[in-house]
């Protein structure tokens, strides 16, 4: 099967300098020779038809396993080499099973309200020392937002904060939804700068348990309130949902669903604002190496595919923003600080789970950086009228917000837990 392996490497890597050894100890060399030199070694003969035909799933797991080794450069060089070459071009697939895959999309499983708590406690219930190593202090487990460039993780996650703030145009009094609400953070934030009352879902014991203490540390009980609540459960009106890295778990036959459940929860005069990963180019289907280890049951979808879901159940779609690098950057930080605690992480769980998340973190900060996901964030209204017809006032209120953050260091990250 070895043939098979070269012929698909001969004919992707056209750029850089790849040195794999099969099995038999046989070294070959792929690409232009151009750039540093990436090695690695294959020490089981079965991973040759694996890579040829289902690179997509076992690339990582032998890279976890340790029977994929890089013996020169790092995973994160071997990703972007292999990245680079489909730069700019989705449609470059590797294999007839990836283009299989992404025709039946669609029949992919159903986050039914049991499945979805499964799905978000193989991920979010795991041990929270963990997300320290890597996480900013106030555990923001999304995009950042980058002001300029050599902006610490901190300030940036600071930023997402007061980027969303801004659009969801608050004022003291008003009821908020926050679905998916992690660790608490953007909840304690809108509380304590806008007065207001914020109602937090998450289905992840770990984040429950974690943000209601923080929150009482605060002494925010009566102004936040979280609960271990699926968003489908609730029945109540709101003048404000936020939902923030959330999207991404609620799966493709379940858009209609959740926009839906919006304009039911949202006051005539409400404002909806959604955060998400998306697909800048055409439907694809989810790396099955990520659905499998990291997030079962999600889905990144492409604007065309959230739209029509949007229409159909009456939303005014106000704004769109589109965050190209962000991510890309907010990821660098997260491998770059997982990597230096690398032992701390390792004594936590074990090698193997290290691995893992390295393959996590540096396949998707290559995603982002090689244009083949982005953010968007996307405001909705049920009425026409409810918000100013330009963008001055999300500009106005987040330069107020970036001057009272600088005057209140408090802000800067949540550390009480």
């Amino acid at each position: 099967m070895y043939f098979l392996l070269r012929w698909y490497l001969k004919r992707i890597i056209r750029r850089g300098d790849l040195e794999v050894t099969a099995a038999n100890g046989i070294a070959e060399k792929f690409g232009d020779g151009t750039g540093n030199r990436v090695s690695v070694r294959l020490a089981k003969r079965s991973l040759y038809w694996k890579l040829a035909f289902y690179p997509d799933r076992f690339t990582g797991e032998a890279y976890m396993d340790g029977t994929l080794v890089v013996e020169s450069g790092t995973i994160y060089d071997l990703i972007d080499l292999i990245s680079s070459q489909f730069e700019f071009d989705q449609k470059s697939r590797w294999n007839l099973i990836d283009r299989m895959r992404n025709s039946f999309r669609r029949l992919g499983p159903m986050n039914l309200i049991d499945r979805a708590r499964k799905n978000v406690s193989h991920h979010y219930d795991l041990s929270g020392e963990i997300y320290d190593l890597f996480l900013d202090r106030d555990r923001q487990y999304s995009c950042a937002y980058y002001e300029f460039e050599d902006q610490s993780l901190e300030e940036a996650q600071l930023a997402k904060k007061r980027h969303l703030a801004a659009k969801l145009a608050l004022a003291p009094g008003m009821k908020i939804l926050d679905i998916g609400s992690g660790w608490g953070g953007l909840a304690i934030y809108l509380a304590e700068v806008y007065d207001v009352e914020v109602v937090g879902v998450t289905l992840s014991k770990e984040q429950h348990k974690v943000s209601r203490q923080r929150i009482k540390n605060r002494g925010l009980r009566n102004k936040i309130d979280i609960r271990l609540l699926d968003y489908r459960q609730l029945d109540e009106k709101f003048d404000r949902i936020v939902s923030v890295g959330m999207f991404e778990h609620v799966g493709l036959n379940h858009y209609r669903e959740f926009f839906k459940k919006l304009q039911e929860l949202l006051h005539d005069d409400g404002v909806a604002l959604v955060h998400s990963i998306g697909r800048p180019l055409e439907p694809s289907e989810t790396s099955s190496w990520i659905k499998k280890y990291i997030f079962p049951g999600g889905y990144i979808p492409a604007l065309s595919e959230v739209q029509p879901a949007i229409e159909e159940t009456k939303l005014y779609l106000c704004d769109v923003e589109i965050l190209r690098l962000h991510y890309a950057k907010t990821v660098r930080d997260w491998r770059q600080r997982f990597v230096a605690n690398w032992d701390k992480a390792k004594h936590i769980y074990d090698e193997r789970f290290c691995r893992m998340w390295e393959f996590y973190l540096a396949g998707s900060e290559m995603s982002f950086r090689r244009h083949m996901l982005n953010v968007f964030q996307i405001q909705m209204t049920k009425r026409q009228d409810t918000l100013p017809i330009t963008r001055h006032y999300m500009t106005d209120e987040e330069s107020k917000l970036r001057r009272f953050d600088k005057k209140d260091r408090k802000f800067k990250s949540v550390t009480s837990r």
